[in-house]
Formats: C-alpha cells, sequence, structure tokens
C-alpha cells in the first residue's frame, strides 16, 4: 500500500469518527430536557441578584425583658403557630413582687368596702344605749334641778346646793349631747374626700398588679407569626439584654418559596409587575426555573445580597422585586443566593 492511500484511508476515518461523535452528542441532547429556549422578543434585558425566602419575610424574634434565658421550648424545623412558647427569661423576683402587689390589692379593695359599708351594727348599737342612757340622766338631771330650784326660791336650801344642781344639769345635757353626736357620726355615709382616696387607692394597687404582670408575661418568648423555626441561636443560661438586643430566633413561612431580587438603582424602569424572569444558580447546573414579578417595592434601599464580584457597586440603591415561582422550588433552602434573569417578553416560547 502506498503513501498515498494510507493518508486517504486516516483522513477518512477521523471524518467517520468526527461524524459519529456529533451524531451521538446531538442524539444525547435531544434525549435530554432543554432549558425554555429564549427568543429574539424573550431575550434577557436585565441580570440581577436574589435570595430565595419563604412565603413571608424572615422574622427575627427576641425577648422584651432583661435576664437570664431559663429554656429553649423548640428546635430547627419545627413548625409553630402564632403565641406559641418559644422560650423563657428566668423571672421568679418578678412573681414573688406580683404576689405582694395582688395581695395589697385585695387589701385596698377590702378597705373600700369597710368604707362604704361604714360602722358595726355593734357599735351603732352601743352609740344607741349610750344616748338612751344619757338621756336618761339628763331627765333626772334636769328633775333634780326643778326641785332645787323650788326649793331655793323657798329659801329651804343654800345657795351652794342649788348652784351643785344647775351644773349638774348642764353636765347632764352636755354628756347627751356629744352621746347624740357620737351616735349621728357613726350612722352618717363616708365623706366624698374619703371615698375618693379610697378608689385611687384601689386604683393604684391594680395599676401595679398589671405592671408586674405585664413584666412577667414579656419574660415569655412568643412566636409572632404562624411558621417554622429556621434558626435557634439560644441557649438556656445565656444573657439577653434590651440594650443590645440580638435575635434568639429565626422564623418564616417556609410551606412555599419565593424570590426577592435586587435590582440596580440604574435599572429600575426595565422591571414590570407580570414580566417573566428566570432563576439560575450554580447548584441547579443547567437548569433554569421559571418565575414572574409579583410585587415591586416602592421605596430603594440598600444592597443586602452580595455576589462577591470586585466590579460589583455596593454604595448603589436597590429596588426589591419579589418573585412568584412557578416551578416547585420547595427543596431551595431558604436565603439560597441565584441571579435572576428579566425577559423582554411576557410569554416563554418552549
Amino acid at each position: 500500500m502506498t503513501s498515498h492511500s494510507r493518508w486517504r484511508i486516516g483522513g477518512f476515518t477521523v471524518v467517520l469518527a468526527t461524524a459519529s461523535v456529533l451524531f451521538l452528542q446531538s442524539s444525547r441532547n435531544s434525549d435530554s430536557p432543554q432549558a425554555p429556549s429564549i427568543s429574539a422578543t424573550g431575550s434577557v434585558v436585565l441580570a440581577c441578584p436574589g435570595r430565595v425566602e419563604g412565603l413571608s419575610e424572615t422574622t427575627q424574634v427576641g425577648a422584651a425583658a432583661d435576664g437570664i434565658l431559663k429554656a429553649v421550648y423548640v428546635k430547627e424545623g419545627q413548625f409553630v403557630k402564632k403565641g406559641t412558647l418559644l422560650g423563657e427569661i428566668a423571672c421568679d423576683d418578678l412573681r414573688a413582687s406580683s404576689q405582694t402587689a395582688i395581695a395589697e390589692a385585695d387589701g385596698a379593695r377590702q378597705a373600700r368596702a369597710r368604707l362604704l359599708r361604714g360602722t358595726r351594727n355593734e357599735e351603732r348599737r352601743i352609740a344607741s344605749e349610750k344616748t338612751a342612757a344619757t338621756r336618761a340622766a339628763f331627765e333626772h338631771a334636769k328633775s333634780r334641778f326643778d326641785m332645787l330650784r323650788a326649793l331655793y326660791e323657798k329659801e329651804d336650801i343654800s345657795r351652794a346646793a342649788y348652784e351643785q344642781g344647775v351644773r349638774d344639769l348642764g353636765v347632764a345635757e352636755a354628756d347627751l349631747q356629744a352621746a347624740v353626736r357620737t351616735e349621728e357620726l357613726l350612722a352618717a355615709p363616708p365623706l366624698q374626700e374619703e371615698k375618693a382616696r379610697a378608689d385611687a387607692d384601689v386604683l393604684a394597687a391594680d395599676g401595679r398588679v398589671r405592671t408586674f404582670q405585664e413584666r412577667i408575661r414579656k419574660c415569655s418568648i412568643l412566636a409572632p407569626i404562624e411558621g417554622t423555626v429556621l434558626r435557634v441561636y439560644a441557649r438556656p443560661g445565656e444573657s439577653f439584654s434590651t440594650i443590645t438586643p440580638r435575635p434568639l430566633f429565626n422564623l418564616a413561612d417556609a410551606s412555599g418559596r419565593r424570590i426577592k431580587a435586587e435590582v440596580d438603582e440604574r435599572d429600575v424602569y426595565k422591571v414590570a409587575i407580570g414580566q417573566n424572569v428566570l432563576i439560575q444558580a450554580d447548584a441547579l447546573g443547567v437548569n433554569k426555573l421559571n418565575g414572574s414579578v409579583a410585587r415591586i417595592s416602592s421605596v430603594m434601599g440598600r444592597k443586602s445580597v452580595y455576589t462577591g464580584d470586585p466590579s460589583d457597586k455596593s454604595d448603589r440603591d436597590v429596588l426589591e422585586a419579589v418573585i412568584d415561582l412557578q416551578d416547585d422550588a420547595r427543596p431551595l433552602p431558604i436565603g439560597f443566593r441565584v441571579t435572576v434573569q428579566f425577559l423582554s417578553n411576557r410569554l416563554l416560547k418552549k
């Protein structure tokens, strides 16, 4: 075989191998799922960073009171309803003070009831009997004075005896008046000033009770929303201060997923509600998720998603756009960083 023939056969073999590789590659590509094709009217007009979040924004939960964390009652991934007790700050001293305030409030109410009821029936009966006794003594003194006066006018008794009778009558009359005034005082209703003071004492005591109860209520860390506990930062025995607060729990509605994209201030007019988007991430590989713009913020804000690109300007303001996903994206973890591609058309061509 000549050298020319060998070169011809080698070239034919290379061409045949290349054609086989191209055929196999085209066959594999035809069998694999394809990402939605983007037509000329559906080209990407804008790409910006974003993060995956739940159906609600992540809520950072702290405590409303200073103290030592007594207990943590939930764990990460647990579903909780609104008002569920997540943790508790130790407030034993406040509970003791609350019991004292409750006792003082009860005492103030009893004192007010005693004032409105007036004196005891026994005291009134004693006063009435004393009045009757002094009245009898007065009548006796008056009768004796009348007798002494008649005798004095006949000069049957001395002047000293007559003056003694006058004094006895005056004393008996004074005793009678005092007894009558005492009986009237015991039967009189309380003064308006006394009632007002008693009412004020009751209100002040009840206010102290409510103050302690509110402080005790702040020792309980309750779930502000219904959702899933994403993170538990709290540990029993740790101290918490409202002066330098920190989150103890992270909660969010994790029943679904959505994307929050941050649009650069130079591109705000390239985004509209209802606009179709593609979601891309390194972890998704060649697959892309479909979505559409559901809501656009009315105010500008600062960046919260950083790509790590040195050319990324962190001093520019951004506009938040919320993306509703059309695909089942529940496996995506909350906080997952993605790239959001905004398309020029409203409908994707499959």
